[in-house]
C-alpha cells in the first residue's frame, strides 16, 4: 500500500527544525506540493525547497512568527497566491527557552510557550480551516509532546502551552468534523535527529532503559505517523493525540 498525496498542497510550520526537515521531505515523498515555514533558517529552508523541487513537487518557501496572525495570513496568501490552496497544515514550529521550576520560571517564558503552542494553533486555524470547510476536506495536524502527558519538573511553562493545545485541538475536531476536517495531534518523545548524528549522542540509556521499547525513536517515525494522519488512510480518524515516544505514554 502506497500513501498518494499528489494534487495537495501542505504547510509546515517551523519546516527547518529538526522533526520539521523530515517530515517535509515525507510529505514530498508522498507526492504533496510544499509550503515551508521559517523563522530564522532561510538556508534550511531554501535547502529543503530544492529537494522537494527535484522530487518534481512544487514548493514555496514562506518566512514569518508565528505567534503574529498578521504574518499567519501573510503566509496563508502568499501559498495561495503560488500554490493554491493548503489543503494539509502541520503546525509543528515552537520557541526555546530555558527549562527551570515553575516558581522560578519567568512569567514571560509561559507567554511566549502560549503564543507558540496555543495562538499558532488559532491563528492557523483560523487563516487555513475556512476555505477548507468550502471543499469539505482537509488535514490540520499539530505536533504536540510526550511532555504534555508526563508534566516532568521544570517543565511547566512548555506543558501548560501544550496542554491547551491539546484542549483547543479537541473542541476544533467537533467544531469542523461536520465540514470534513480531521483535527489531530502526534506527541513525540525524545527523538533522534540530526542533531543527535551529528554529535553522536543517539544512544541515552538514562531515558530508553524507561520505555517499554528500550529505545529512542527517531524523526523519520515521528513523520511517518504525521503522514498518516494526512492521507486517506487516517480519513475517520480526528481528535486524536497519538503518542510517538516509545510506551512512554499510553492512551
Amino acid at each position: 500500500m502506497q500513501i498518494d498525496l499528489q494534487g495537495r498542497t501542505a504547510l509546515i510550520t517551523g519546516a527547518t527544525g529538526q522533526l520539521g526537515r523530515v517530515m517535509a521531505r515525507t510529505l514530498a515523498a508522498a507526492g504533496a506540493d510544499m509550503v515551508l515555514h521559517y523563522l530564522y533558517n532561510k538556508s534550511m529552508a531554501e535547502v529543503l525547497c530544492a529537494e522537494v523541487e527535484k522530487m518534481g513537487r512544487k514548493a514555496l518557501v514562506v518566512q514569518g512568527d508565528v505567534t503574529k496572525f498578521d504574518d499567519i495570513i501573510r503566509i496563508r496568501d502568499e501559498s495561495l497566491k503560488n500554490l493554491g490552496p493548503v489543503n494539509i497544515v502541520v503546525n509543528n514550529a515552537v520557541i526555546q527557552y530555558e527549562w527551570t521550576s515553575v516558581l522560578s520560571q519567568n512569567a514571560a517564558d509561559f507567554q511566549s510557550q502560549f503564543d507558540a503552542c496555543t495562538m499558532q494553533n488559532v491563528y492557523t486555524a483560523k487563516a487555513f480551516l475556512p476555505a477548507m470547510q468550502e471543499k469539505g476536506a482537509g488535514r490540520f495536524i499539530g505536533i504536540n509532546t510526550e511532555c504534555s502527558a508526563l508534566c516532568n519538573t521544570n517543565s511547566g511553562a512548555y506543558a501548560a502551552a501544550k496542554r491547551g493545545m491539546d484542549g483547543l485541538y479537541r473542541v476544533l475536531a467537533k467544531e469542523v468534523g461536520p465540514s470534513g476536517i480531521t483535527v489531530n495531534q502526534v506527541s513525540p518523545g525524545w527523538t533522534i535527529s540530526d542533531r543527535d548524528r551529528e554529535a553522536g549522542s543517539e544512544q541515552a540509556p538514562e531515558y530508553s532503559d524507561k520505555l517499554p521499547l528500550k529505545r529512542r525513536g527517531t524523526d523519520q517515525e515521528i513523520a511517518n505517523v504525521v503522514l498518516f494522519l494526512a492521507s486517506d488512510l487516517a480519513s475517520y480518524v480526528t481528535g486524536v493525540n497519538i503518542p510517538v515516544c516509545g510506551g512512554a505514554v499510553m492512551v
